[in-house]
This record gives C-alpha cells, sequence and structure tokens, in this order.
C-alpha cells in the first residue's frame, strides 16, 4: 500500500501489520483512503442522527468501540477494536482500557454533580479520548464525533462546529485546531472550547 509517507501534522502512522488491515485492497494512495473513510464516516454520523442513547450508554467502553466501528468497518478490519500497538503518542497499550474507564467515570461525575457547563464537560471528554489514542488510527475524528454525540444526545445541547471546516486536512484551521489541543495537554481547555463552537 502506498500510503507510508502520506502523513500530516497530528496524523498517527500506522504499523505494517495494521495496514495489512485494509478491507480495500485497490487503494493506493492517501487521497482514495481518505475517500473511502470519509463515506464510511458520514453512514456513521447518519446511524448517529437515528438513535438517541442516554449519556449512560455513550459513556460506555461498548459504545466507544461500537462509534470507531461505524466509522471505519468498511475500511479497516481493526475498526473498533484498541490498539495492540504503542504508538508515537497515546498511553500504553495495557493501560487503555483501564484509561477509558476512568474517562467514564469521571465524565458521569461531572454530568451529575455539575462540575462544568456542559459544553466543556463534552470538551474535557473529547480532549481525554483523544490523548488515551485508543484505536491504531481515526482518534481526532472518533473523539471529535463522540463529543458530537454526548453534547447532542447525552446533553441536548448542539453539535460542535470545530471551526467549521475540514481540520483532517493541512492548513490554518488544523494549525488552530492542534495548537487547542496543545493547549489542553497543559490544563488550558479554554482554545479547545473556543475552537469546538467557531
Amino acid at each position: 500500500m502506498g500510503l507510508e509517507s502520506i502523513y500530516i501534522n497530528g496524523q498517527t502512522p500506522l504499523d505494517e501489520e495494521e495496514k495489512e488491515d485494509l478491507k480495500i485492497k485497490t487503494i493506493s494512495t492517501r487521497g482514495e483512503l481518505d475517500e473511502f473513510e470519509q463515506a464510511n464516516i458520514e453512514k456513521a454520523i447518519e446511524w448517529t442522527l437515528k438513535i438517541n442513547p442516554s449519556y449512560d450508554k455513550i459513556l460506555s467502553v461498548a459504545f466507544i468501540k461500537e462509534v470507531h466501528k461505524r466509522m471505519f468497518s468498511e475500511v479497516w478490519g481493526w475498526a473498533g477494536t484498541f490498539r495492540k500497538t504503542n504508538k508515537n503518542i497515546g498511553i500504553d497499550k495495557y493501560q487503555i482500557e483501564i484509561e477509558i474507564t476512568a474517562l467514564m467515570a469521571d465524565c458521569k461525575f461531572w454530568i451529575e454533580n455539575k462540575i462544568f457547563a456542559e459544553d466543556e464537560i463534552a470538551i474535557r471528554f473529547k480532549h481525554r479520548l483523544v490523548k488515551i489514542h485508543p484505536f491504531p488510527n481515526g482518534n481526532g475524528r472518533h473523539s471529535r464525533l463522540c463529543a458530537d454525540i454526548l453534547i447532542s444526545k447525552g446533553l441536548k445541547g448542539k453539535v460542535f462546529t470545530w471551526g467549521s471546516q475540514n481540520i483532517t486536512e493541512k492548513g490554518v484551521t488544523r494549525s488552530k485546531y492542534l495548537n487547542a489541543i496543545y493547549e489542553a495537554d497543559k490544563e488550558n481547555i479554554i482554545p479547545l472550547l473556543d475552537f469546538a463552537r467557531t
């Protein structure tokens, strides 16, 4: 597969074994891969419009895996499965389920005790989820969709706009997004919160 060197800043490279799980063997460029993944993601978004889960259901390991599987299962064999390798970012592979479970418990506590405003709860949830980096790839897109599901279905708010442009491509919007993520890594959630609503 000719995808080896076509990663942009902030993307997680796949291991050779993970690349072998590509279901569509005719894909040979990053552009083709992006097209197939986007088509799959659009089907996942359609699915989210038809469901109405409580925040309790959304904040479960099973639901987090289900969202990823629906986003990428037509393209990748490992869709919806926690990664089995360590990456350049994210926690150790053996800690993923433990950390996801802790995140879910924290998020339920924030909601039930009104620790943060609802937008901030969803953005803190998204940030911790992407920082854990539970899947081989697609973690940024997955965490954004999970935040949208949490805010719109679980908390009855409006979905986020995420800069109103495609942030998976190089450019000013992606740079702003990554800078906001880096600020959130330093405990400053405000830029990411602002970005999500621009």
